[in-house]
């Protein structure tokens, strides 16, 4: 529960920041609804066990801190703002999630496949959080231009394998890429690239969970309604009384 209030809590730092921009949180959640906003890849993906929870905090809330690290010195001055609070509180999450990971890894055999299993399937999508290749990529360019962010896609995918594989090694468990092996030439590993075909059917909506994951959040704000229409007539009322004792 703490964590969801705590990504909750991440979610209002960037409406805020997108805000300042001129757009109203309303118009940005229509958008959501209506499939016309992107968000993040990874979301689209079902988590089916404890295990998950342990390999999203490590590797999903990782490449999250890889991604947004370079943010906290973008050139726009309140999501630059919002990114120094976000990475300090993503990197709780992610120490957590390799906790669990570790937990699991050194428990029982059960335990242990678990955990592998749950580092099988969120492997491949967690590279593909960085963003397409750079030579497919229609932003990274621009983004570098005007110093949005400070390291491409697949400079932060590579950093994120090169430190990601040793502490999976630590841990007992495989990453499943059966090309992946270190490069003492170039100082890298070498690693197979995600599937690209499946990570722009994702974006583009033909994910695994993509409609269930919108229709939940739809369902909520339909749900919720009653709540926003209540605190808003509430904020009107006593605005009303402010300005009738005035």
């Amino acid at each position: 529960m703490a964590k969801v209030q705590d990504e909750a809590g991440h979610g209002l730092y960037l409406y805020c920041a997108a805000e300042t921009l001129g757009i109203t949180r309303d118009e940005m959640i229509e958008q959501l609804h209506a499939e016309k906003m992107k968000y993040s890849s990874i979301f689209n993906y079902p988590t089916l066990n404890w295990a998950d929870m342990g390999a999203v905090g490590w590797l999903v809330d990782g490449a999250a801190i890889m991604n947004q690290v370079q943010l906290q010195r973008t050139s726009y001055g309140p999501y630059s703002r919002a990114m120094i609070r976000i990475c300090k509180e993503e990197s709780f999450h992610q120490r957590q999630g390799y906790d669990i990971m570790m937990k699991m890894a050194f428990g029982t055999p059960e335990q242990k496949q678990m955990a592998q299993d749950a580092l099988n399937r969120l492997w491949y999508p967690s590279l593909m959080m960085f963003g397409p290749s750079d030579k497919d990529s229609v932003h990274s360019a621009q983004s570098m231009a005007w110093k949005i962010k400070t390291m491409t896609n697949d400079d932060g995918r590579q950093r994120f394998v090169d430190q990601t594989v040793p502490q999976a090694e630590y841990l007992g468990l495989t990453i499943p890429d059966e090309n992946l092996k270190w490069n003492e030439e170039r100082g890298h590993y070498d690693y197979t690239d995600p599937d690209w075909s499946e990570f722009f059917a994702v974006i583009n909506g033909d994910g695994p969970c993509n409609k269930d994951r919108l229709d939940a959040r739809r369902k909520a704000w339909d749900d919720g309604a009653w709540v926003r229409d209540g605190l808003m007539e509430h904020a009107r009322k006593k605005a009303a009384r402010q300005q009738a004792a005035e």
